[in-house]
């Protein structure tokens, strides 16, 4: 290797000199680092939106409303509707229908209205949760393949060295510059993943308790009214 110190070291002439794995180590870092942003903001949109529309329809449920009315409202813009509004639609949803049943117990009613309410916050919490995972992995994978590729690039740095009578800094410095190139590529991508991922694991238990908190006075408001 011909190396000199007054060899070119910009990043992007080392990246294009370096070996191909640990180009492909690079690519593969960068791809992952691309989604990994679009991800985040992703959900930090979906996160603010779902706390917005909880927060209205909250305000509106303890306002007095009347429950039919806003039964219909939330059904006819369900496509619209967030996480919230959605446990109410299929809990009072199964509450009219085991109602309208003669002889239906309070205690079968309110068993139905739960579990009609259980299995929808199921689905809002699988939605608000989906590529959390992803943020997961890229946070404690991303390091090790970045690691790999430096570990592959200094390796041949120092192959490289057996053509050479006498070795210099000048000989070594552009092949472990390069190779830390993928390191450094690593922690890119890691680093926002781990911090959006540990956010919005936050935010989304926060709405989680806020959902469970609002089906169980549902669940008392409803049994009222069919004790009433």
């Amino acid at each position: 290797m011909n190396a000199t110190v007054t060899q070119d070291m910009s990043i992007f002439t080392l990246i294009g000199s370096a070996s191909l794995p640990v180009q492909l180590v690079m690519g593969m870092l960068l791809i992952t680092s691309f989604l990994s942003w679009w991800f985040i903001f992703r959900k930090m949109f979906t996160i603010r939106e779902e706390t917005k529309k909880s927060d209205e329809f909250e305000n509106i449920f303890w306002k007095g409303a009347d429950l039919n009315e806003l039964y219909l409202s939330v059904a006819n813009a369900r496509h619209a509707a967030g996480g919230m509004e959605r446990i109410f639609e299929s809990g009072f949803r199964e509450f009219i229908k085991h109602d309208r049943q003669s002889g239906t117990g309070v205690a079968a009613i309110m068993d139905g209205t739960r579990r009609a309410m259980k299995a929808t916050y199921q689905r809002e919490m699988d939605r608000l949760e989906s590529h959390l995972s992803f943020l997961a992995t890229v946070g404690s994978v991303s390091p090790y393949v970045g690691l790999f590729g430096t570990v592959w690039g200094i390796m041949n740095s120092f192959r490289s060295l057996s053509n050479v009578t006498q070795a210099t800094i000048a000989h070594v410095a552009p092949g472990i510059a390069e190779a830390l190139i993928a390191t450094a590529m690593g922690l890119f991508a890691a680093i926002p993943a781990v911090i959006a991922y540990n956010r919005y694991a936050t935010d989304i238990d926060r709405l989680a308790t806020r959902f469970e908190s609002f089906m169980e006075e549902l669940s008392n408001v409803l049994q009222r009214q069919a004790t009433g």
